[in-house]
C-alpha cells in the first residue's frame, strides 16, 4: 500500500540493480566473485567487493555518492579492493561494514597492494552495528547465521525497498530483512538437496521459501557457489526447482540487470 500511493504521488523512481560478480569462493569463466551495483537517481549503492567490481567504471558514469556495503571479510567478498588503484572516482567512496571491518581492511598494504590511503580517491569505512540508520539514506543491518560475522542489509532507495542477504542460512534476520522488500537479493550457494548447516548457506529451494513466507515482490540469486555451479546450466536448474516454491525468481548471472 506504500508503495502505491509513493507511486500516486510520483516519489518512486526507477533503480537499476547489475550483477557484475555472481560467483562464490573463486572466479570461473562465466562467473566473478560476488559484486552487485545499485543505480539510484542519486547513489551508486555498491554491495560486495569480489573481483567483479572491475567492472563499476563501466557504469559510474555520473558525479554521485558511491557507497559500498560489505556483507563481511571472506576474500572473495573483498579482493576487489586490490583493483581500486584502477578507478579514477571524482568523489569518496565509503565503504560500511561491521565492526572491525577497519581493521580487517588493513591487508590491503604493502607488500601485498596499494594501501586504500595511497589511492588517486579518499575511501572513508565507517563500522556498523545491528540496527537502523538513515545516513546516507534510511537502511537497517542484522547479522546473519554464517561461520563468521556476516551483516545482512535493508535499504529503502527512490520508494523501493531492496534487501541484500547473502552467505547465509536459515535465521531471524534473514526473515527480518527481507519483509515485505520489493526486491530480495540473496544466495544459492548450495544446490537443490544439499544442505550445509555448520558454515551457513542457502540452497535455492530454501531461498524461495524465504521469499515467498516474508512476502518479497521480487527474489534475484546469486552468490553460487563455483565448485558446486559448474555450469550455467546448474543455475537454470536451480531456477526450476526454486519456482516450485516461488515464481518471481531469477537466478542472477554477471552483467544481469534488473530494473524496479
Amino acid at each position: 500500500m506504500a508503495f502505491l500511493w509513493l507511486c500516486l504521488l510520483g516519489l518512486v523512481f526507477s533503480v537499476k540493480v547489475r550483477f557484475l560478480g555472481t560467483n562464490g569462493w573463486y572466479s570461473t569463466d562465466f562467473g566473478n566473485t560476488s559484486c552487485v551495483m545499485i543505480e539510484s537517481d542519486r547513489f551508486y549503492v555498491v554491495l560486495d567487493a569480489g573481483d567483479g567490481i572491475y567492472k563499476l567504471d563501466k557504469y559510474v558514469s555520473a558525479e554521485k555518492p558511491i557507497h559500498l556495503f560489505l556483507s563481511h571479510l571472506h576474500l572473495d567478498h573483498i579482493i576487489g579492493f586490490h583493483l581500486f588503484d584502477k578507478f579514477r572516482f571524482k568523489e569518496t567512496v565509503n565503504v560500511y561494514g561491521f565492526k572491525g571491518v577497519k581493521d580487517g581492511l588493513q591487508i590491503f598494504k604493502h607488500p601485498y597492494t596499494l594501501p586504500l590511503s595511497d589511492l588517486s580517491f579518499p575511501v572513508e569505512i565507517h563500522e556498523l552495528e545491528e540496527g537502523s540508520y538513515t545516513f546516507p539514506f534510511p537502511f537497517s543491518c542484522k547479522l546473519l547465521f554464517h561461520s563468521d560475522p556476516c551483516l545482512g542489509y535493508r535499504f529503502e532507495l527512490e520508494g523501493h525497498v531492496i534487501a541484500y542477504c547473502t552467505d547465509t542460512g536459515i535465521c531471524d534476520g534473514l526473515h527480518e530483512l527481507a519483509r515485505d522488500a520489493d526486491l530480495l537479493i540473496t544466495e544459492s550457494s548450495l544446490k537443490p538437496g544439499q544442505r550445509l548447516e555448520s558454515w551457513g548457506h542457502l540452497s535455492p529451494r530454501e531461498a524461495a521459501d524465504v521469499a515467498k513466507q516474508a512476502g518479497v515482490r521480487q527474489l534475484l540469486l546469486t552468490h553460487f557457489d563455483a565448485g558446486n555451479y559448474v555450469r550455467l546450466e546448474d543455475r537454470r536448474e536451480a531456477e526450476a526447482a526454486a519456482k516450485e516454491v516461488f515464481k518471481n525468481i531469477i537466478c542472477a548471472y554477471d552483467d544481469l540487470e534488473v530494473e524496479l
